[in-house]
């Protein structure tokens, strides 16, 4: 019997923005069940990476599959199937301001799945529970939450649907310590919790090895290094260790 195609596989994906080369012959893949973290430092192509998997860009080069099968990009069946089996938390969390907390969360319920109103209410309400909100939470409007309660709103939408692969983008960006340390774990809970793949991108190595199972660098458009979680301490490889010594607090 053949191995089972990774979830997700970036084969020599190239992609240029702004004339530079932002990812230089990328080769990635993602095995089903397995989080993996992104690391890397500003402009290395990690949010690319993801937007390319999304169906948010096209890569110039190079292929981007899903179960071994290309996706050619928004509004393709192949696309679509990998939407509907996906949670996204984003960077800002992008919470509709105009909704209450239960129709922000539910909101792939309501308009994609025609779910009634109260079931997707139930389940909106069930999702907050699993991110450590209340009921009392889902009737308030996004702007009355501090930042750790709209990032777990956004964590909340990502998991409603149960998805098959999470996304999380820098995760902790603009968290207090406490605040990020409690997403991770919240993160890490929840991806344990569903089976799911997860992918996440960040700069921050505490939620690196909060959240991951592997971690890889990405530098100058390519994977400079991969490993498990346990390995980002050990490795000699001295792009690892600088990130490493850069992200300690100064003495």
């Amino acid at each position: 019997m053949s191995p089972a195609a990774p979830e997700l596989e970036w084969r020599g994906v190239r992609k240029v923005l702004g004339g530079r080369s932002v990812l230089d012959g990328l080769d990635l893949s993602l095995a089903a069940g397995r989080s993996l973290v992104i690391i890397g430092g500003s402009g290395q192509g990690k949010s690319v990476t993801m937007k390319l998997a999304l169906g948010l860009m096209r890569p110039d080069a190079g292929t981007v599959l899903f179960r071994g099968h290309p996706l050619p990009g928004l509004f393709n069946r192949r696309q679509s199937d990998l939407y509907r089996q996906a949670g996204v938390l984003f960077q800002g969390s992008a919470l509709f301001d105009s909704l209450k907390v239960w129709e922000v969360v539910s909101f792939r319920l309501l308009h994609a799945e025609g779910r009634p109103r109260r079931r997707a209410r139930e389940a909106a309400i069930e999702a907050l529970a699993q991110v450590q909100l209340g009921p009392d939470v889902a009737e308030l409007f996004p702007s009355e939450l501090s930042g750790g309660m709209q990032k777990r709103v956004g964590l909340a939408r990502a998991i409603v649907g149960r998805p098959r692969i999470l996304f999380f983008d820098e995760p902790t960006t603009g968290l207090d310590p406490v605040t990020a340390a409690t997403i991770n774990r919240l993160i890490a809970d929840q991806v344990k919790r569903l089976g799911s793949t997860a992918l996440t991108i960040t700069h921050d190595l505490v939620s690196a090895r909060t959240i991951a199972d592997e971690i890889a660098l990405l530098e100058s458009g390519r994977i400079a290094w991969r490993g498990g979680r346990a390995d980002l301490d050990a490795t000699d490889d001295p792009r690892v260790r600088s990130m490493i010594e850069a992200s300690r607090p100064p003495r």
